[in-house]
């Protein structure tokens, strides 16, 4: 009887540990919300820019919201985007000091470099989308605009406020987790379950699962998918590199 009271004494520390990191997170989240709804005017200018760049110096174009409070939500929206973009490094901080007490000293010098690299990575992807990808995109879908030479009456682009924010939100956040690649398969290198020789030898059914994951993440369209699908694809041969020199490593040592 003593010995299953000790063991359920861990099991609620460990469980009381949690629950202080998690409400913790949810109080550093909700403050950055708010202090990013101050700025959620200039935040979404800022998700706006490559849109306005597509489009040109012409005047008629605008975003509109056909709801009574749909400005309103869209910018709530902004406010807590930005505010789990920015927390991001710190929900990774308050995981990792979860996790380390159960960690050996060797295992906790092998997972700190992954810690760094999970919000590096993170961010590179919402910069990639942001400077490369959306541009390309809109410039694409912009091209169907016509004056109504061929099409009788013209065809005007006129986004919504809360579509082209959740578009964006989606794509951004998309590419981030898809940029986290390296770190999954050295995590899943680390704990066995997979190594670089058969990495390697799966090279063409990861292209082919690359390729399915650009086409539901990116808009429908060809140069979108690529663009994400490329860079995976280095990220993945970067992996394979990475898990052949850990591999290496753990062998000398």
């Amino acid at each position: 009887m003593s010995e299953s009271v000790d063991n359920k004494k861990p099991l609620l520390s460990h469980l009381a540990e949690l629950r202080k990191r998690l409400l913790l997170s949810l109080a550093v989240l909700v403050g950055a919300t708010i202090f990013c709804f101050l700025f959620a005017e200039d935040i979404y200018g800022f998700l706006v820019v490559p849109l306005a760049r597509a489009m040109g110096s012409d005047d008629s174009h605008r975003l509109i919201y056909t709801g009574l409070t749909e400005a309103f939500v869209t910018y709530i929206k902004v406010a807590f985007f930005a505010g789990a973009f920015l927390t991001f490094p710190f929900l990774a901080i308050q995981l990792w000091r979860f996790v380390a007490p159960g960690l050996y000293q060797t295992e906790r010098k092998a997972f700190l470099p992954f810690l760094i690299a999970t919000p590096v990575l993170f961010f590179l992807g919402g910069a990639f989308v942001y400077c490369l990808v959306m541009p390309a995109a809109w410039h694409f879908f912009l091209g169907f605009e016509n004056t109504g030479e061929s099409t009788v009456l013209p065809i005007q682009m006129e986004a919504r406020v809360s579509e082209y924010l959740d578009l964006v939100m989606m794509m951004i956040f998309a590419f981030g987790l898809c940029f986290e690649m390296p770190v999954l398969l050295m995590i899943l290198a680390r704990a066995g379950m997979v190594s670089a020789k058969g990495l390697a030898d799966k090279r063409k059914i990861a292209i082919v699962v690359i390729f399915a994951v650009a086409a539901v993440l990116t808009p429908p369209d060809v140069m979108s998918q690529l663009l994400l699908a490329f860079p995976m694809m280095a990220l993945y041969e970067i992996s394979v590199l990475l898990v052949r020199r850990a591999e290496r490593g753990r062998l000398t040592a």
